[in-house]
């Protein structure tokens, strides 16, 4: 007698660029009323109208794919699957480029004020989202990140098959990275120069600080050209922490121009673009684990002083 053939898990497709989120229902001894009560009790952030917008919509379904109704009831031990959705979202008014592609990757030309990946506010006006709808290409993922503010080259793979072996590369620290800012001008400072610090978590939370220890973090400066106030740097870093960029030379007392972040958190506007942080991922280059091909990627984008 054959065994039985497994039944593949069902896999929801994909709705305006966005795939769909993956939760789990606990055997539990006190059991929620519905399904709509459980996730409000378990995602306290999202209002109860957005979660009965999502049933409404058919954003919430099954592992059979069937869409769930609001008084669906809790049933343990089972998996559902729901979509984000913002209910107003600002819109990014620039648009990214796709540098190069094959079977495994994409190079894209972010632009600044555009997030990678969704997070709070910002879906559909995320760079992911935006490639996956431009790509029908569900498995798409970041294999490094950039910051909002910052513009420039960013990877993202294809296949899940290979994806380990790029983010290997970077966790390797394989590839070369150079980036270009503008800053404040200091003559008394002497370039090229190194930073070495260590850069802990900082407060508020989503700020990074420099700490005494152990150095994580590395960083070549060179200077490319200057007026009397501003100056054009070349980085080098070889170590990949959030910010690092920005505190090194904030450190250095030559924050980068329009930093909202160093050396003083500025609450902007979200729908304010006129003042973009000057920092931009120039280059990116390595060795393909797959196809052994030396690759060199350079930004459209330009800093001018």
């Amino acid at each position: 007698m054959k065994p039985a053939t497994p039944v593949s898990e069902y896999q929801p497709p994909m709705r305006d660029g966005v795939t769909a989120s993956k939760v789990y229902l606990p055997k539990r001894a006190d059991l929620p009323k519905n399904l709509f009560s459980y996730l409000c009790e378990h995602f306290p952030h999202i209002p109860a109208n957005e979660w009965q917008q999502r049933f409404q919509d058919q954003l919430i379904i099954d592992m059979q794919g069937q869409a769930l109704t609001v008084d669906h009831p809790y049933l343990e031990n089972t998996h559902l699957y729901y979509y984000r959705f913002l209910p107003h979202e600002i819109h990014v008014p620039f648009q990214e480029k796709i540098l190069f592609e094959n079977e495994n990757l994409i190079v894209v030309d972010k632009p600044h004020f555009l997030t990678i990946s969704p997070s709070g506010q910002y879906i559909q006006e995320t760079l992911l989202v935006r490639l996956k709808k431009t790509t029908n290409n569900p498995d798409l993922t970041p294999i490094h990140r950039l910051d909002r503010e910052t513009a420039g080259v960013v990877l993202f793979s294809k296949r899940s098959q290979t994806r380990g072996l790029y983010q290997q590369m970077f966790a390797e620290r394989q590839v070369n990275k150079t980036y270009q800012a503008i800053a404040l001008f200091n003559a008394n400072l002497k370039f090229p120069c190194a930073v070495d610090l260590r850069m802990e978590k900082g407060e508020p939370f989503y700020t990074m600080k420099v700490v005494e220890g152990k150095s994580n973090s590395y960083t070549e400066i060179d200077l490319i050209e200057h007026n009397q106030i501003w100056a054009k740097y070349l980085l080098k870093p070889t170590t990949g922490k959030q910010h690092q960029l920005r505190m090194h030379l904030n450190w250095l007392n030559i924050p980068i121009k329009n930093d909202p972040f160093y050396p003083q958190v500025l609450h902007k506007d979200a729908a304010d673009f006129s003042q973009p942080l000057q920092l931009l991922a120039k280059k990116i280059e390595f060795l393909d684990p797959i196809t052994q091909a030396e690759y060199c990627f350079c930004s459209d984008y330009e800093l001018t002083l």
